[in-house]
Formats: C-alpha cells, structure tokens, sequence
C-alpha cells in the first residue's frame, strides 16, 4: 500500500522545537523550481501500476471456478515480490544513479504484464511473471523522496512543501488506478488492462528520469564500507519500520472488511467504495498539513498523528448502513497520508549515508507486509478490531521509543545526505 509531507526534519526539530514559518513557500512555488513538476509527474504515472495491478492480475487471471482463488493469490505474489525486490532495486539506485537502474526495472515489469497477457495461461507461467512484475518495478516513491532530500529543491522550506505535496497526491494512484482498470477491461479485456498497466510504468519512468536532476545527480554517494544490512542496522529506523508495519496491518484489513460491508449492507459499491473513501481522505489531509508547519518534532507528530489515526476508525466501527459507512472511512483517511510522510521524513533524517532510497523502500515493504498480515488476517477473522488497534500499536510502538527518536544534540545524527545539506 502507500504510502512524504511537510514535517519537521530531524535536524528541525534541535533547531526549531516551535513551529517554523515555511517562508511563504507554497505548493505553485514548489511546482515552479525547475523539472518539480516533471518528477512529480513522471512518479505519478510509473507508480501508476502500483494501484492497477492487483486488480488487473485478479480480472485477468480469473477464469472462474476454481481459478477464482489462484488469481487471489497471484495477486499477493505480486505486492510480496514488490516487497522484496523494492529494496533491491532501491539499493541499486543508491550506487549506481537512477537514470542507470529506474529504466531497467520499468522494463523488466512491463515486459513481465505484456508476457503474462499474452502467456498460456498456466500457473506456473503467470506465477514467475507476477513475481517478475512485482520484483522489479522501479522504485520511483523512494527515488522521489531522496531527491526531494537532496538538491532537487532550493531551500528546506521547498523540500517541506515538496514532500507534502508527494504525500497528498500519491493517494490518487489508488483511486485513479483501480478505476482505469476497470474501465479498461469493460471497453475491451482484462488483457489490455495488463498491457495498459505495462504502458503506464514505462511512461512514467521515462519521465522521470528525463529530468535533468536525475542524471546529474547520483541520488546518494556510495557508502564508505559496503553494508548488506544497510538501514536495518539502524535501531531508529528499525522502531519506524515496525511503527509503520502496525500501521499498514490497519490499511490492509480494510479491503476484506469493506467487501464484508457490501455484503452485510446488500451494498456491493462499498467493496471499493470504502478503500477510495480512505484515499480521497488522506488526499485531503495530506494537501491540508502541508499548508503550514506545525508545532513540534517530528516524533511528536508520528505519535500523535498515529493516535488521530487509530481514533478515526472508530466512527467506522459504529456505522450501520451505506450512508455513514462511506463518509466514516474518509475520516482516518485526513491523518494517514500525514503519518506516513511523517514516518518518510524520519526515515530520510535517520538513513546512512549512501542508503537513503533503500531506506526509503524498505520503509514502504515494512507497509507493504503489515498490509498483507492485516489483510490476511481481516480475511479470516472478519474482526472490524483490526482498523483501531493496528494504528494504536503504531502510536504505543513510538511512544515508548519517543527519546530514542528525538536525540538531545546534533552529534548524535547521522550524517545523511539531507542532514548535511542543511
């Protein structure tokens, strides 16, 4: 699932534990900086397929009968090789620049869609395409938010409004990509839905990296002694992975109890209904918290914003037909697309030198598996407990950890790419 925005970052917060004036910077001045705008573009349409295709490989592997339960799990196969092969790719990317590696994962994806739309249709065959699809799609989220962090953005206070700009549209993929499949596949066939979904990465990734900062800048120099844990060495980073992991238990039980709705309401609209709710909230929240800077640390906010999270399911958990149902789900929604910037901005303040997009990866595969563990789980104890408590085991996560976080002087930080820019 999702997962930048506009919080402090980590050096902020010794700096300026108040709230700081964002200098006037709004969003047209972000997008005016020269190629912003082609970045943001180009990552919003190669992530494009991250929300079409779970559901293109579920209509176009779904012949029915008992091949209805294998596209479910072809499906999977796809967002856990994502999972995994993310921080690779990211990793890759880190060494090597992104025009160098973006290029060849957009390609490898998009020739593994074109392949299992026009493969046999065995198992096997779409099993090692999924996987191939899901393991090398370009990570352009992280390759963004590094580049937002580096020297993509003029001062600070543009890298702020920058971020919540990236958090507060992202969501669209979700809303947009599920849509153009659909649509797809009722003008023509779930087949050109799977090529439409190749064409859409390969697009977007070649936008991206036709900007200029992209080749200019080798998004991160190499660390100085090779380290295959990379950020997972760090204990910091370690306490937001699991943080956000919770958190992305709360987005992926969401599914399954929204087709649970549909069913107990005789209202099938809510099976999507209620995920696009959730997305168009955290649209709004996110474009709203980039608008000022607000008061506190970066931690503070993680663990409030977790709290507001958790505490947003609520009204969800009480609602009792179609009308209350789909407005409750945009409540949690305002917070989500906050939190998990929030969680990009520490992760980019506590990321070792050279990994910073890796760390950025493997923060959206800890999401990526606590969706599917909440997924899982929601499918088969159909318990609506699971929304509130996987958010509130984020916010007790960070809470416990709060000093740990926010480190008492500045020769306590890493000296990350970001932080030095400072």
């Amino acid at each position: 699932m999702r997962p930048g925005t506009s919080a402090m970052t980590l050096l902020d917060d010794i700096r300026a534990p108040v709230s700081t004036p964002l200098s006037g910077v709004r969003y047209r001045d972000v997008l005016r900086v020269p190629y912003a705008a082609r970045l943001l573009g180009g990552a919003l349409i190669g992530r494009l397929p991250t929300g079409m295709a779970p559901l293109a490989i579920l209509l176009g592997t779904d012949h029915g009968g008992e091949d209805r339960s294998s596209a479910g799990l072809l499906a999977a196969v796809y967002l856990v090789a994502n999972a995994l092969g993310g921080p690779l790719s990211a990793r890759l990317a880190d060494r090597h620049g992104p025009r160098c590696t973006l290029p060849v994962g957009a390609a490898l994806s998009s020739v593994a869609f074109l392949a299992l739309a026009a493969g046999p249709g065995e198992v096997g065959w779409a099993v090692a395409a999924v996987s191939v699809a899901g393991a090398a799609r370009p990570p352009l989220d992280a390759a963004l938010r590094t580049l937002w962090g580096a020297k993509g953005m003029p001062s600070p206070a543009h890298r702020r409004v920058a971020l919540a700009l990236d958090s507060g549209t992202q969501e669209l993929i979700y809303i947009v990509g599920p849509l153009l499949v659909a649509t797809i596949t009722a003008a023509t066939s779930a087949s050109w839905a799977l090529v439409a979904t190749a064409a859409v990465g390969t697009l977007g990734t070649a936008l991206f990296v036709s900007a200029p900062v992209s080749r200019t800048y080798g998004v991160n120099s190499r660390p100085v002694r090779p380290d295959w844990l990379g950020p997972i060495r760090s204990a910091r980073l370690r306490l937001v992975y699991a943080a956000m992991a919770c958190a992305g238990v709360t987005i992926g039980a969401l599914t399954p109890l929204a087709v649970d709705a549909a069913d107990r309401l005789a209202a099938p609209g809510l099976s999507g209904g209620l995920p696009a709710a959730l997305s168009s909230g955290a649209v709004l929240g996110g474009l709203a918290y980039g608008t000022r800077c607000w008061p506190g640390s970066t931690a503070d906010h993680l663990i409030i914003l977790s709290a507001v999270f958790a505490a947003g399911w609520i009204p969800l958990t009480f609602a009792g037909n179609p009308a209350t149902v789909l407005p409750s789900a945009a409540i949690p929604g305002l917070a989500m697309a906050p939190l998990l910037g929030a969680a990009f901005v520490m992760t980019s303040a506590l990321a070792p030198p050279g990994h910073t997009t890796e760390a950025h990866a493997l923060l959206v595969a800890f999401l990526d598996i606590g969706c599917a563990i909440g997924t899982a789980t929601a499918g088969l104890t159909h318990s609506q407990l699971l929304l509130p408590a996987g958010a509130a085991a984020a916010a007790l996560t960070l809470a416990t950890a709060r000093r740990r976080l926010t480190p008492a002087c500045p020769h306590t930080l890493p000296a990350t790419t970001e932080l030095e820019a400072e």
